[in-house]
C-alpha cells in the first residue's frame, strides 16, 4: 500500500524547491496534494506534473503572512478534498545581515514569512487534523535554528522561532494525535539558495567556501528534505513528534 494513501496534504511554498519535491514525493505515496504560494504559475506547473502521473492536486494562492488569505485556501482545500491530514509549513524568507545591519521592515518580512506564517498555517489547521481524528504537521526550519551564523540575525530568530514552535504545539495536541516535528536542513540546492549564491562578489569562491563546510561534500537536494518529510507525514513516524531534526550533511556536527 502507497505510504500516504487516502490523506490529503497541504504544501506551503509549493511551487518551487523543497515545496515541489514534497508535492511530488507526497503524490506518489497516494496523496492528493493542494500545493499553496504566493505565484499562480510554478504552483499550476506542480499540478500538472501530478496530474499527469495519474495524482491528485490543486493549485491554491496564499500568503502565509495574511490570516485572511490562509484561513480561506485551508478551508477551500478542507472542502474540495473532505478532510486535511498533513500539512508542511515550508514557505519561507532569508535576509543577510547583523542585528545592526537589519531594518525594521526587513526583521518584520523575514520573522513574517518564517514564523509567523507557520503559526497562522498551523493554527487554522489544527481543527481540520483534529476533525479528521488527528494529523501530522511537518515545519520546513533550518540548521540555523539550532546554531548560529554570522549575518542571519533575523533568520536564525525567526527558524530558531520555528523550532521552539514546533516543540509547543507538539506537547499541547498530542492528545489530538496531531504531531507535530520540524526539519532542518542546511544548504539545499533551490533556487532561492543558488541566487544567493550567484550574487556573492565571486559565486563559484561562495559555493566553495560552502561545500567545504558541509561533511558530506555536497548540497543537500530537495528530494533529500522531501523524503525526510514523507516520512514525518506516514503513519511509520507514528511515536515522533516534537522533534527537531536537522538533515544537513553533517554541518551541525562540526
Amino acid at each position: 500500500m502507497e505510504r500516504l494513501s487516502g490523506k490529503v496534504a497541504f504544501i506551503t511554498g509549493g511551487g518551487t524547491g523543497i515545496g515541489r519535491a514534497c508535492a511530488l514525493a507526497f503524490a506518489a505515496e497516494g496523496a492528493q496534494v493542494a500545493v499553496a504560494g504566493r505565484r499562480k504559475e510554478p504552483l499550476v506547473g506542480v499540478v500538472r506534473e501530478i496530474e499527469s502521473s495519474g495524482g491528485k492536486a490543486l493549485a491554491v494562492a496564499c500568503d502565509v503572512v495574511e490570516r485572511g488569505a490562509v484561513e480561506a485556501a485551508i478551508s477551500s482545500v478542507a472542502l474540495h478534498f473532505g478532510h486535511l491530514n498533513v500539512i508542511v509549513n515550508n514557505a519561507g524568507a532569508v535576509m543577510v545581515g547583523t542585528a545592526e545591519e537589519t531594518s525594521d521592515e526587513d526583521w518584520s518580512r523575514v520573522l513574517a514569512t518564517n514564523l509567523t506564517g507557520t503559526f497562522l498555517v498551523s493554527r487554522t489547521a489544527i481543527p481540520h487534523l483534529r476533525k479528521s481524528g488527528g494529523g501530522s504537521i511537518v515545519n520546513i526550519g533550518s540548521y540555523l535554528g539550532i546554531v548560529g551564523r554570522r549575518q542571519r540575525a533575523a533568520y536564525c530568530a525567526a527558524k530558531a522561532g520555528v523550532a521552539g514552535l514546533t516543540r509547543a504545539m507538539a506537547l499541547d495536541h498530542a492528545q489530538d494525535n496531531i504531531r507535530v516535528n520540524c526539519v532542518c536542513p542546511a544548504i539545499v540546492e533551490t533556487e532561492m539558495s543558488l541566487l544567493f549564491l550567484s550574487r556573492a562578489a565571486d559565486p563559484e569562491a561562495a559555493r566553495k567556501q560552502r561545500l567545504a563546510e558541509l561533511p558530506l561534500g555536497r548540497f543537500g537536494k530537495p528530494e533529500d528534505i522531501a523524503l525526510m518529510a514523507l516520512y514525518l507525514a506516514s503513519d511509520e513516524s507514528s511515536w515522533v513528534t516534537g522533534t527537531v531534526f536537522p538533515i544537513d550533511g553533517g554541518q551541525t556536527a562540526s
